[in-house]
């Protein structure tokens, strides 16, 4: 199951030995689709198996030092 946009994706991730991957892998299609760099893409744990990788605003208050 996949819910895509320009902006965000979710994904719903059975495998368990398939989950760095396929999470690597959306990260790097949604940061195209984005026109970004891949480290402005947040993932979160939206539900059991469920991911969302979404693109970070250009917030401040975001980056850590």
């Amino acid at each position: 199951m996949t819910f895509d946009s320009s902006h965000s994706v979710t994904l719903k991730i059975w495998d368990r030995t398939a989950v760095d991957h396929t999470l690597d892998a959306a990260a790097q299609d949604l940061s195209a689709k984005a026109n970004t760099t891949k480290c402005r893409i947040a993932v979160h744990a939206s539900g059991p198996n469920t991911f969302t990788l979404t693109v970070r605003g250009d917030d401040r208050h975001l980056v850590t030092v």
